[in-house]
């Protein structure tokens, strides 16, 4: 339970801390400069001028004496500053280089204001840009080409079995909005991680962040001389699968307790590798079922609102790629874990995918294996009048199917014209209309047009943060349906009760807890809890996680004291004592 010591992705034998133990002292064996160069060991101005004689800082900072407090109001002040968003992020990224628990006593501080910057929606930018902004080696690195490599790249990370809980992975393939960014897609690896520490407390040197550097198949960074990543177009097939099985079956026996959390893994792989290792180790994609897990919190908060059972509702899903069917899939299981709903066939003929080639229909060669169990017969749009039948599109299903509910996972920016907003909203009071997708560019729609256009009769949640909107004498806070609101409780609860594998039953225990800590019929109330509220947020998941693990009988540990031992797993960034070495 002792972290040997990393600096980002690089062995040290600078200390040794346990960080199983919120208030576990750091030996630090460095001295001088080592110390300072070092995140984990750094507080700068903050060590006493007994720690500096100590540890041979003495003239090497300056010589006033400050708290963790003032130095989190120095940086935030700097951060303030920023002239762009790019700018904040790249603040904050070499402040992590630096001083790892100001870091995270920031932004933990700020995190309604700095997700947007260390997660989405920023991070897409940061991402492009990495082989031209790239400064200091965090995460790990693993080449297709040199798949001989994995472990000794892991094992060079300088953890021990039992110190790790997370491993975030991704291959770069289905980036956010942007699609292949190659070997850049780590920072979206690192994010994920600083939202994992920030919002939940798992402890940062308890997480490592992989990019699977499969190649690219963007143009534009394979002639950039200064891509970092290998220079060739994106490996798939047998080789691609055999890297990956290497992958797992190298981290699962290195690091047997932890889990893997699979990120931004484009649609042709991402149900598929779920589907092959859920049963097999304790993996989890984000872009299916932790998407599936917030937005139904979302639905179940509106679903109170509307008064319309969840089993009667009309549900569209515009965009129907991993992770459209992802929440498909989970609010399915929700309607028939209810009893209220005769069969699986009952409960999908209450959906209406549609895709880049329109309504999905059983006679759509193109479909994935994924999608098909979502097509319509073509036989029930016999009586259908639409312009092509070959492309049933979404004014055309809203029309004829008047739906309750209309969740945007396209990508497609606008795509919920005032024609589909006001024909939908002609047939249901209260119209749940999710315009999910990021960056904001990208939303199908804004919660100001679509409250415009309901007459403040529409029930919102959005993918990336809005304002608040005021429309007829009432504020109307924007639920931002924000993956952090799941995934970081969701990896606490895991880690806390040792879960084996993470079930379904688990991923709607994490999205019934979220809903129960809203109070959606207030006038102008969001659908979801704020982000300022993560911290508590992550506690209620991680318990109801917990629970349903032991529940299921996936709990290597089940929870005695639950509040307690969920609480005590919550690392807090606050400078340990300095014990010498």
């Amino acid at each position: 339970m002792t972290s040997h010591g990393t600096v980002g992705a690089v062995p040290s034998a600078d200390y040794s801390q346990d960080t199983t133990d919120n208030d576990a002292p750091i030996r630090i064996r460095a001295r001088g400069r080592a110390v300072l160069s070092n995140p984990t060991t750094n507080r700068g101005t903050a060590f006493t001028h007994e720690e500096r004689s100590a540890l041979g800082l003495v003239g090497l900072i300056p010589s006033g004496v400050t708290t963790l407090e003032n130095q989190t109001r120095r940086t935030y002040e700097q951060f303030r500053r920023g002239s762009t968003a790019l700018a904040k992020y790249l603040h904050l990224a070499q402040l992590r280089d630096r001083n790892e628990v100001l870091f995270y006593n920031l932004l933990s501080g700020h995190l309604e204001e700095m997700l947007p910057i260390v997660y989405t929606p920023t991070i897409g930018e940061a991402i492009e840009r990495f082989s031209h902004e790239y400064n200091r080696p965090r995460g790990v690195f693993l080449s297709i080409d040199d798949p001989d490599g994995v472990e000794t790249a892991l094992l060079n990370y300088g953890l021990e079995p039992d110190e790790v809980d997370l491993l975030v992975v991704t291959d770069s393939e289905g980036i956010l909005g942007i699609g292949d960014q190659g070997i850049g897609g780590i920072q979206i690896a690192i994010g994920k991680a600083s939202v994992y520490t920030a919002a939940a407390g798992i402890h940062p040197r308890r997480i490592i962040p992989v990019v699977l550097d499969v190649g690219t198949d963007n143009l534009g960074l394979l002639n950039n001389e200064l891509y970092l990543g290998v220079p060739h177009a994106r490996v798939r097939g047998q080789r691609y699968d055999d890297f990956v099985e290497h992958f797992i079956t190298t981290a699962s026996r290195l690091f047997p307790t932890a889990m893997i959390h699979w990120e931004d893994f484009g649609p042709g792989n991402a149900h598929r590798l779920l589907a092959r290792y859920r049963d097999r180790v304790c993996t989890f994609n984000d872009d299916i079922q932790g998407t599936a897990a917030v937005v139904l919190a979302a639905i179940l908060a509106a679903v109170d609102v509307t008064g319309i059972d969840l089993e009667d509702q009309r549900v569209v899903v515009f965009g129907a790629g991993s992770a459209g069917i992802g929440i498909a899939d989970l609010v399915r299981d929700t309607m028939l874990r209810s009893g209220r709903i005769g069969s699986p066939e009952a409960a999908y003929d209450r959906f209406w995918a549609i895709g880049i080639n329109g309504l999905y229909v059983d006679d759509q060669p193109e479909l994935m294996t994924f999608q098909r169990p979502w097509a319509r017969r073509r036989e029930e749009l016999a009586d259908w009048r639409v312009a092509d039948a070959s492309h049933v599109s979404l004014i055309d299903v809203v029309r004829h199917v008047k739906p309750t509910m209309l969740l945007g996972t396209s990508t497609k920016g606008g795509a919920f014209t005032e024609e589909v907003v006001k024909e939908m909203a002609k047939h249901t009071a209260r119209p749940i209309i999710f315009p999910l997708s990021n960056p904001t560019s990208h939303a199908e729609a804004t919660p100001a047009d679509l409250l415009k256009w309901t007459d403040g009769k529409a029930l919102i949640a959005t993918g990336s943060p809005f304002p608040p909107v005021d429309h007829g004498g009432v504020r109307h806070r924007i639920a931002q349906s924000n993956n952090a609101l799941i995934f970081p409780g969701l990896g606490l609860g895991v880690a806390a009760c040792g879960a084996r594998r993470i079930t379904e039953g688990m991923i709607a225990a994490a999205a019934q807890a979220l809903a129960g800590l809203v109070n959606a019929y207030r006038p102008g109330a969001p659908l979801l809890p704020l982000m300022n509220d993560l911290r508590m947020v992550s506690a209620t998941v991680a318990l109801a996680v917990a629970k349903a693990a032991a529940d299921e009988g996936v709990a290597e540990h089940p929870l005695e004291d639950p509040i307690q031992q969920v609480y005590s797993r919550m690392w807090r960034p606050r400078y340990p004592q300095i014990e010498l070495a």
